[in-house]
């Protein structure tokens, strides 16, 4: 599926559409350039599932943790300091890929072939009027 991000006034309307294409799903590797917007689409994602904190690029801790109104915990990655697999099995990456919770990775591709299969891929690529779209 293939969603447009037209400006930042129609973020909340495809971050819903997101949501609602992709029930029943949770963990979700994310895949763009720097500056396409993981971040700022994420945290709309995040917003619209009732996270109750703010929600930051995780870049410098590699995972944040987030509750939701209705007390469900959402993981928000980053890795994009990772410089070797390892450092992912030594915070245990593995307990929250595993778990029920909603997850969201930036920079996948710093973990290539230790991802689960289960992950759903999700690519921003920015057009040439500033537009970001969304595949998934």
């Amino acid at each position: 599926m293939t969603l447009t991000i037209t400006s930042t006034a129609n973020l909340p309307a495809v971050a819903s559409e997101f949501l609602k294409a992709t029930s029943g799903k949770r963990q979700f590797a994310f895949y763009g350039s720097m500056g396409v917007g993981k971040t700022t689409f994420i945290k709309e994602i995040c917003k619209q599932l009732g996270v109750i904190e703010v929600v930051t690029s995780p870049t410098f801790a590699i995972v944040n943790e987030y509750n939701t109104a209705d007390n469900q915990i959402v993981y928000h990655f980053d890795f994009y300091r990772i410089n070797k697999i390892e450092e992912l099995f030594d915070f245990g990456y593995e307990d929250y890929l595993f778990s029920s919770n909603y997850c969201f990775i930036e920079w996948p591709e710093k973990a290539n072939g230790v991802l689960p299969e289960h992950i759903h891929s999700v690519k921003i690529t920015e057009i040439a009027d500033g537009s970001r779209i969304v595949e998934f």
